[in-house]
């Protein structure tokens, strides 16, 4: 099995880096990969609302000049997924968001790619605006019928300078937690198929309120 985690913070090696890292660490134990993707540092644009991606179904965002659609592929592949993201004025950091707009959207008006997948939602903040972030991070995963593991307290660890969040004793205890739940479910979904029948996928029924 295989985990994909994005690192959505400028710096490649900061405190969203370490609590990613942490979990990956844990995960390893239980015989899980985890390939890092480094997105918080790349030039990303948001969502151009053009619907070619819907209209298309080729399972690719219409913007091509950068690593999106490539990133796509990776969540389609991967059995489970991992959102790490700095706090930036109380919410996720700008690329990532970003990214989460395009790749998210492509996956979900292509038949639901991360359906039934197993994610999760990592923050590094230095002192407020993690829940906040964290709540944001979730909204994604939820949408997506994806399935959450939980861990004794909110996905969130402190520190400033980078691998200050290692001295987190709390927080690094949540990241491995998460981790531990994270791997017990991804065997329980692997473990299932062709055991337990899926829920058959229904079509997206859209009410608009002003007609």
């Amino acid at each position: 099995m295989k985990v994909v985690a994005f690192n959505g913070s400028p710096n490649k090696e900061g405190n969203t880096y370490h609590a990613i890292k942490l979990v990956a660490e844990e995960l390893a134990k239980e015989g899980i990969e985890t390939e890092i993707v480094h997105v918080g540092n790349k030039a990303i644009r948001g969502c151009i609302a053009c619907y070619q991606c819907l209209k298309n179904q080729d399972e690719r965002c219409a913007i091509k000049d950068d690593e999106v659609n490539e990133y796509v592929q990776k969540m389609k592949g991967a059995d489970g997924i991992i959102l790490g993201s700095p706090v930036h004025y109380s919410g996720v950091g700008g690329t990532l968001k970003s990214f989460m707009d395009r790749a998210f959207f492509v996956a979900g008006v292509n038949g639901g790619l991360l359906r039934h997948k197993v994610g999760a939602a990592v923050v590094a903040v230095r002192r407020s605006g993690g829940v906040t972030t964290f709540d944001q991070l979730n909204h994604f995963l939820n949408y997506s019928e994806m399935l959450l593991p939980t861990s004794n307290y909110w996905n969130v660890i402190h520190g400033r300078t980078p691998g200050e969040a290692l001295q987190d004793g709390e927080g690094v205890q949540i990241m491995r937690v998460l981790a531990k739940n994270m791997a017990w479910l991804l065997k329980l979904v692997e473990n299932g198929k062709g055991v337990v029948p899926e829920p058959e996928q229904e079509t997206k029924i859209f009410t608009n309120f002003i007609r």
